[in-house]
C-alpha cells in the first residue's frame, strides 16, 4: 500500500484553535481544565465535538458506555474501519492537552483528508472513550475496558462516585446512553496520539515519541482502621492511630519502588484521612497505592511485598487493615506493524523520534487486545501532566498530528 506523500500535511492552525475552543468547556481555576467525565461540562463537550464531526461529513454511532464513534465512510464497504481517538474527559485539576489531543488530532485527519479530496479504502472512526481517567469513576480506560471484554457492562454500570452516584445513572442523566453494544464494532486497527506525560521527549530533544510498549499498572487501596481519640490527652502507648500506619506504609511504598529500579515506580497519591481533625488522631485512612512497570514480574513483585509489609505495620500498631485492588492491567505490548507505520511516517516527514515505553495507561492499551494498536507521542513541558500548568507547543502538537495522519492514512489506503 502506498504511503501519503510526505508534503501531506494537517493544518496546525485549525488543530491549534480546536484545542483552545474545547478548553472553554469546563475551565479549572489555574488555566487547566475540570471537564470529569459525566458531568454536565462533559456533556457540552460531547456536544462541540459531535457538532464538529457532523461539519467534517461523520456520522456518529454511541454505545451502551456512552462512547462516541465518528465514521467517515471508505471506498470498500466490506474493509474493517481504522480507528483513531482517546478521551476528553479531564483530571479535576488537568491540563487542556492530555486525551484531547488524540481526539481532535483524530479530526483533523478527516478534516484534511477532506481538503486534500482524498478516499481511503477502509472508513476511519474517531473515538472519545468514555472516563479514561478514572477519577471520579475508577478504574481508568472503563469504557475501552468493557469494550475489549476486560470488564462487565453491568459491573461498570453500577460503580459509584464519592457522592454515591453510579456510572449508569450519571451516563443516563446526561443522555449520553447509546444503543449500540459495547464491543461489538470490529477494528482494521487503532490509533492513538497523546502526549507524553513524562519527561524524556523534551529532554532528548525529539519530536516524535513511538511508543513500543506501555508499563502495567495495580492501583491497591488500603484502609486502615484505628481507633480516633483526643491528640492532647490521649498517651502515646495507649494510641490506634490509623495516620501514622498511612505514613509507614507510604514510606515502604517508596522503598518497594526504589528495590525494583529501574523498571518500577510507585506511590500513594490519592487519601482520605476520618475524621480530618486538627486534634482527633485519625481513627480511619483510606489510600490508594499506584504501582507500575513494564515487567510483569516486577508488578507482582511489587504487589506481595506491599501486602506483606503492610500487614506487618498495621500489627505492630493495632490497626485493622482491609486490601483491595482497584485497577489493574498487564504490560502492553504493541502491534509492530502499526508500530512501524508510526516510525516510518516521523521518518518520512522529517520529525525526529525515539522509541518509548508509556509510563500511564491509555485505551489504547486494551484496546491492543483486540485490534492491532499503536501509539504515538509529542513532548510535553517539564514533562507535567494530570496538573492544570500542563503545556504543550502548537509545533509538537502539529508534528504529533502530522504523524498520526500519515499512520492512519496509510493504514486506511489511499484510493487513487
Amino acid at each position: 500500500m502506498a504511503a501519503p506523500a510526505a508534503n501531506m500535511k494537517i493544518n496546525g492552525e485549525r488543530l491549534w484553535d480546536s484545542l483552545m475552543e474545547m478548553a472553554k468547556i469546563g475551565p479549572g481555576i489555574a488555566g487547566g481544565n475540570n471537564r470529569q467525565t459525566l458531568t454536565d461540562f462533559d456533556a457540552e463537550g460531547r456536544a462541540l465535538f459531535q457538532r464538529w464531526c457532523e461539519a467534517a461529513g461523520m456520522t456518529m454511532g454511541v454505545d451502551r458506555m456512552g462512547t462516541m464513534f465518528f465514521r467517515r465512510e471508505g471506498t470498500d464497504p466490506d474493509a474493517l474501519p481504522v480507528y483513531v481517538g482517546s478521551h476528553l474527559d479531564t483530571q479535576p485539576t488537568g491540563g487542556k492537552y492530555d486525551g484531547v489531543l488524540g481526539v481532535l488530532g483524530g479530526l483533523e485527519v478527516i478534516r484534511t483528508l477532506n481538503d486534500l479530496g482524498i478516499k481511503t479504502k477502509h472508513p476511519i472512526v474517531v473515538v472519545n472513550w468514555t472516563n479514561e481517567e478514572g477519577t471520579r469513576f475508577a478504574p481508568p480506560m472503563l469504557a475501552s475496558g468493557v469494550f475489549a471484554g476486560v470488564h462487565k457492562l453491568d459491573w461498570a454500570y453500577g460503580i459509584k462516585d464519592a457522592a454515591g452516584k453510579t456510572v449508569g445513572e450519571e451516563l443516563k442523566r446526561i443522555g449520553w446512553v447509546g444503543d449500540e453494544d459495547v464491543g461489538a464494532r470490529k477494528m482494521h486497527a487503532f490509533f492513538e496520539l497523546h502526549i507524553e506525560q513524562g519527561p524524556i521527549l523534551e529532554a532528548d530533544g525529539k519530536d516524535i515519541g513511538v511508543v513500543t510498549h506501555g508499563q502495567g499498572l495495580k492501583w491497591i487501596q488500603i484502609t486502615l482502621t484505628g481507633k480516633e481519640s483526643h491528640t492532647g490527652s490521649t498517651p502515646m502507648p495507649m494510641r490506634v492511630n490509623a495516620g501514622l500506619g498511612m505514613a509507614r506504609i507510604t514510606q515502604l511504598v517508596d522503598e518497594i519502588a526504589w528495590s525494583h529500579q529501574p523498571k518500577a515506580v510507585g506511590a500513594i497519591g490519592h487519601v482520605e484521612v476520618y475524621p480530618n481533625s486538627r486534634n482527633i488522631i485519625p481513627g480511619r485512612t483510606v489510600f490508594t497505592v499506584d504501582f507500575r512497570s513494564p515487567d510483569k514480574a516486577i508488578l507482582d513483585a511489587m504487589d506481595a511485598s506491599l501486602r506483606e509489609g503492610a500487614r506487618k505495620i498495621a500489627g505492630e500498631i493495632g490497626l485493622g487493615i482491609e486490601i483491595e485492588q482497584v485497577g489493574h492491567f498487564d504490560p502492553v505490548t504493541f502491534d509492530e506493524a502499526c508500530v512501524t507505520k508510526v516510525r516510518n511516517a516521523a521518518e518520512r516527514l522529517g520529525y525526529s523520534h525515539r522509541n518509548l515505553v508509556s509510563g500511564a495507561g491509555h485505551d489504547a492499551c486494551w484496546v491492543n487486545r483486540v485490534a492491532p494498536t499503536a501509539m504515538i507521542m509529542c513532548p510535553c513541558v517539564d514533562g507535567l501532566s494530570h496538573n492544570e500548568a500542563e503545556e504543550i507547543s502548537p509545533e509538537w502538537a502539529k508534528a504529533g498530528t502530522d504523524v498520526l495522519f500519515h499512520a492512519v492514512v496509510e493504514t486506511a489506503e489511499i484510493v487513487a
